[in-house]
């Protein structure tokens, strides 16, 4: 059991909390705001993604992985950073156990090749698309929306390939 494993009942009751309080992914293209639908537009066609939906899923996953690399400090002045309030909830996880989770292990050593596997494979990147192609188009439409002190601070994080890939875009 979950309470057993990890140390009691109040985990059990933030995670609940998290899930109560809308913890679940936003899919329905509908709910997209004007400035998350420009946001993932850009992405989609950036990266020459059939739809919008393919954009969001692989976003996340895009950032979900970035996130990884931060500290919990960096993750949260990446997530304040953000000029718009609606592309800084595409940066917060959707998923509430994996956001909890994050805020407690350190970062974790990713290189360049394991950031793009995952990308490929968690984020279902379609067969004619790259899973360079999609970094690149997340990293481009992130970098827009950031201030270049908060850009110069993911930079530091990334691997080697991956930052001069940041730093062209």
């Amino acid at each position: 059991m979950l309470r057993d494993s990890i140390g009691g009942k109040q985990i059990l009751l933030i995670l609940n909390k998290c899930c109560a309080e809308g913890g679940g992914s936003k899919v329905m293209a509908e709910n997209f705001s004007a400035t998350e639908r420009a946001f993932l537009e850009k992405v989609m066609q950036r990266a020459s993604l059939p739809d919008i939906y393919d954009a969001r899923d692989l976003t996340t996953v895009v950032f979900r992985t970035l996130r990884d690399l931060m500290t919990t400090e960096t993750d949260q002045q990446t997530e304040a950073a953000f000029k718009n309030a609606d592309i800084a909830e595409i940066w917060r996880d959707d998923n509430p156990f994996v956001s909890f989770l994050s805020r407690f292990r350190p970062p974790l050593d990713i290189d360049e090749e394991l950031f793009l596997r995952r990308v490929k494979q968690e984020g279902g990147v379609p067969k004619n698309v790259s899973a360079e192609a999609v970094v690149v188009a997340v990293f481009s439409a992130a970098r827009e929306s950031i201030p270049p002190e908060q850009a110069k601070e993911i930079s530091k994080v990334l691997p080697d390939g991956l930052r001069v890939l940041w730093e062209q875009v």
